[in-house]
């Protein structure tokens, strides 16, 4: 019975975020990291209260519905009438264009203008939508067992070997299972590969193959999961593509230093608490540089709606001054709009772990290279991304070489290049 009665669920949820809403709904797909869905769901209760003839419906899923099948519905001419997103630039062609439809597009200009074009189609001045957060990638160490270990932590020009040798001596120290862990994700491997000197942009705009920087690193990371520096399970428990976090693992004091990214300090304030003190380091680094990696996950209108009008409405209202800085400062997340910015934020915690991660966040995103702000508004991005995910997970488990996992990366890649149409 029980059984039944979770393929129903599941069955419903993939209705109602396969459709778009009916007249008079707008209907948002949402996935969350921490406590961004109930901020959310509250703003979206006093709008409605304002705005009594627009029925806001929020559908939370997980990020892997956001990943795997959200590109379906909207190959389909399907989908929510908003989505909160990554893949931003590649899917661009199902975005509404809000220009005609909001109350002030120079406001949205002037104010979301700087990662405008991380969402619309190349060559357009479309207004897709807004960052809800901008996110820098970056590490995370466990401050309590490195004082117990008696191990010093790693300065701030500290390189990738430093973070492994000292996270090793610390794990057999204090038998903890898992030294380092980097998301299952190609967004992730980025920043390090950029370290290491790598360009995946060809002369002609177009994805290159890997290069020596790429390989290099590539080379290095496999090698830490071969000799358990680098949690084997987090790349090894998935297929394809599929994100995977190992955020848990640190949350539950089994991992030393964890790469991940800004978006986890609300995560960490709330689940962490007190049990033990951690940092944010920043991005390792490489023999070019110590970039990490910028993103964020855009909430953008899906063009299949059927109620445009009442799209544009709540979006205005989520992209107002005031709603932006205080969902910014409710959520600890770093907000794209520049005048939330220029009048700074008071970031609602006592937890003062959590501020001093987040100043240290703002301080990795002035250190990042010029190549990790291009690639989250080129095109080919998360083409890149999978194929580097999909075949390194492959290499991490043993089922294919290094030089074999390269091979096929650069194959993949030229197999959806040829398939495009651009």
């Amino acid at each position: 019975m029980r059984k039944t009665g979770t393929m129903l669920a599941a069955l419903a949820v993939g209705f109602l975020t396969s459709t778009a809403a009916l007249a008079g709904d707008v209907r948002i797909m949402w996935y969350s990291d921490g406590v961004e869905g109930d901020v959310l769901k509250d703003l979206l209760d006093r709008f409605m209260k304002e705005n009594p003839d627009v029925n806001v419906v929020l559908d939370n899923v997980s990020y892997s519905v956001v990943r795997e099948q959200l590109p379906v519905q909207l190959e389909a001419g399907n989908g929510p009438d908003i989505a909160r997103v990554t893949n931003l630039k590649a899917q661009s062609q199902h975005w509404l264009d809000l220009r005609p439809l909001v109350g002030d597009p120079a406001y949205w200009d002037e104010n979301f203008g700087a990662q405008a074009d991380w969402m619309r189609p190349d060559g357009s001045n479309q207004i897709s939508g807004f960052m809800t957060q901008i996110t820098i990638a970056g590490g995370f160490a466990n401050k309590t067992l490195f004082d117990q270990a008696g191990v010093a932590m790693p300065g701030k020009d500290a390189t990738w070997d430093d973070w492994a040798k000292a996270a090793k001596q610390v794990a057999e120290s204090q038998q903890v299972p898992f030294p380092m862990a980097l998301d299952r994700s190609g967004h992730r491997l980025s920043g390090p590969n950029l370290s290491y000197g790598a360009n995946y942009i060809g002369p002609d705009g177009k994805p290159a193959p890997l290069d020596e920087g790429s390989k290099s690193f590539l080379g290095k990371f496999i090698g830490w999961i071969a000799d358990g520096t680098m949690s084997k399970d987090v790349w090894v428990s998935a297929a394809g593509s599929t994100y995977r976090a190992a955020a848990d693992d640190f949350i539950n004091g089994q991992l030393v230093y964890y790469y991940s990214g800004s978006w986890q300090v609300p995560n960490f304030s709330t689940k962490i608490g007190s049990n033990f003190d951690w940092v944010a380091t920043g991005s390792p680094c490489g023999p070019v540089n110590c970039t990490g990696m910028t993103g964020g996950a855009g909430l953008v209108a899906v063009k299949y709606t059927k109620n445009p009008k009442d799209v544009a409405k709540v979006m205005d209202y989520l992209a107002r001054e005031d709603i932006v800085k205080e969902f910014s400062e409710r959520t600890l997340f770093l907000p794209a709009h520049k005048g939330v910015l220029a009048k700074g934020l008071d970031f609602k915690t006592d937890d003062a772990q959590a501020k001093a991660a987040l100043n240290e966040f703002v301080t990795a995103g002035t250190s990042l290279s010029d190549l990790a702000r291009k690639l989250p508004g080129w095109h080919w991005a998360d083409t890149f991304y999978g194929a580097l995910v999909t075949r390194v997970s492959q290499a991490a488990a043993g089922e294919m070489s290094l030089d074999e996992a390269i091979t096929r990366i650069d194959a993949d890649i030229a197999a959806k290049v040829k398939d495009s149409s651009l």
